[in-house]
Formats: structure tokens, sequence, C-alpha cells
């Protein structure tokens, strides 16, 4: 009886802890079948046209005739052989240096006036300060075109009112580069305003207080307590305008790249090899150069920021 008592509770225990399994497994498997759509759409939106554009940088291809293999000739003839291509890669940095760094700073100084308890209506404020971001970038193009004007724009305007001349700003490199830099600049500096505020509401008052009572003026306050505690989101907010600008595309575009190729950006002119010459391999070769680009970029801000964070 003893034995058949033991073989008993000993099969009892094998069949909870069977069951206790297959419910583990049975809620390893709903939870890989919940988060499965977004691997799915990520491996046919995000993978497979990474490694199909690795692919199609090794073949000169016109989407209608047969791909040919030529190996690494369209990475020799980037660096050795298309000057284009380096004046579209000088031009996005410079566009991205002039855009970026008044950007963030007039980004910083709105949240930091926004997050200030004197200010009434602060909810219409950051409504109105987000709006560009959402409007359509074609028409924001439109307005600034008008804006930018050589003959009848109102910044020329403006600028004879004080009796200083003109710009052509299609026309030269640094017209054309300032008109898209102030698109991208008015489109960008809210939406990042508003997470520099998200992460100045999460900053204790008592430090602002404490700093008060020591005598510390506002600008003192906002560099040696907001910048030091704000660091992690300014760092995100760099690496993020980093390849937001390298992949800079329907400002140039709609603004126009000029006469001598003075707006045209590393994508806009991937663009064009792909949809205007159908030069698709070449496009594809373009397109990594850009992406080892952005990642080296990304990685000297991280490391820059870090040192500066450190120091």
């Amino acid at each position: 009886m003893e034995l058949k008592k033991e073989g008993v509770e000993v099969s009892g225990k094998f069949t909870k802890s069977k069951k206790k399994y297959s419910t583990a497994q049975s809620e390893r498997r709903s939870g890989y079948l919940f988060i499965s759509p977004f691997f799915i759409l990520f491996g046919i939106f995000g993978v497979f046209p990474l490694i199909f554009t690795a692919y199609l940088s090794f073949h000169k291809w016109d989407i209608l005739g047969t791909k040919e293999f030529i190996g690494f000739k369209n990475y020799v003839n980037i660096f050795t052989n298309d000057p284009l291509f380096w004046k579209t890669v000088g031009n996005t940095f410079s566009i991205w240096i002039i855009s970026t760094i008044p950007q963030l700073i007039a980004a910083l100084l709105i949240a930091y006036f926004l997050n200030e308890k004197f200010l009434k209506g602060k909810s219409l404020f950051r409504l109105a300060i987000f709006m560009p971001n959402v409007t359509s970038v074609v028409a924001v193009a439109l307005v600034f075109s008008a804006m930018f004007g050589s003959q009848y724009g109102l910044i020329n305007y403006v600028l004879s009112v004080f009796g200083i001349e003109g710009i052509n700003w299609r026309g030269s490199y640094f017209g054309t580069h300032v008109a898209i830099a102030t698109m991208v600049m008015w489109r960008w500096v809210g939406y990042n305003a508003i997470i520099y505020l998200a992460g100045l509401q999460s900053i204790p008052r008592e430090l602002y207080e404490a700093a008060t009572i020591d005598g510390a003026g506002k600008l003192q306050q906002l560099w040696y307590i907001t910048v030091p505690m704000l660091r992690p989101i300014i760092i995100f907010t760099v690496i993020q305008s980093t390849i937001g600008g390298m992949q800079l595309f329907a400002e140039p575009m709609l603004f126009g790249e000029g006469g001598q190729y003075q707006g045209l950006t590393m994508t806009l002119y991937l663009y064009q090899e792909a949809f205007t010459r159908f030069s698709f391999g070449y496009a594809s070769a373009i397109a990594w150069v850009l992406f080892l680009l952005i990642i080296i970029v990304s990685l000297i801000n991280l490391l820059i920021t870090k040192k500066i964070q450190t120091s």
C-alpha cells in the first residue's frame, strides 16, 4: 500500500510539473504571438530593404534590364570619380550645422521659458510652438520660398529697409543654405522644445529655490542646474537631429537645389540617381555610404557629449 501511495504521489507531482511546464510554454507562445506583428513588419519594411539595398549596391541595374554584378565598382566610383557626391556631403554638413546648433539652443531656451511659473496660458503656447512640426512640408516650403524670394521676398524687403542689399537666396551657397536651414529650424525647434520641457518638469523645484536663496540668477540656474540635469536628453536630441540632418530631403527638394547644386543634399542626390537616372545600383551604394556616415557622425556626437558630461 505504501509503495502504491508513493507511486501515486510521484505521478501526481510529475503531472503537476508537466502542467506547469505546458502552461509556461503556452504563455511563452502567447507572448511571442503578441509581439510577432512588430517583428514581421520590421523584417519586411526594415531588414529586407537594408539587405536588398546592400545586394543591389554591388550591381548595375536600371530596374528594367537584368542586374549585372560589378563588385565594388559603385563604391570606387563614389570615392574616386564623383565630385558631385562630395559636394552633396559638404552641402549636407553645412546645412546640418547651420540648422542644428541654433535649433537646439533655441529649443532649450523656449522650454526653459515655458517652464516658468509666471507664464500664463502655457497650454496655448505649447500648442503654438508644436504646430510647425505638424504643418505640411509643402506648405512650409511654399511660404518660405516666398519669404526668401530674390525679387519680391519679404526678407530682402526687410533688408532694404535697413539699407542692406538684397541676397540672391537661390543663386548663392550662403543664401540657399541659410534658407533651407531656416525651414528646418522653424519646423523642428518646437518638437525639441517639447522634449526639453518634459525633461525640465522632472527636475525638482527645490534645486531652483535653493539656488535663488543663494543668490543665483536665471542664467546661472540655466547653466549650472538645467543643462547638467538635461544632459541625457540633450544627447538624445543631438543624435536625433544628426540623423535627421543627414537625411534632409523634403526642404531642399521643394526649395530648389540651385544652379550650382548648392542645395543638393545626399538624400536628394540618391533620389535623383534612383528615380531620375534609374541607376539603382549606384543609388544603393550611395545609401550605404550615407548609412555609414550617419553612424560615424552619431558616434562622434555621442563621444563629445559624454566627454562634456564627465568633465
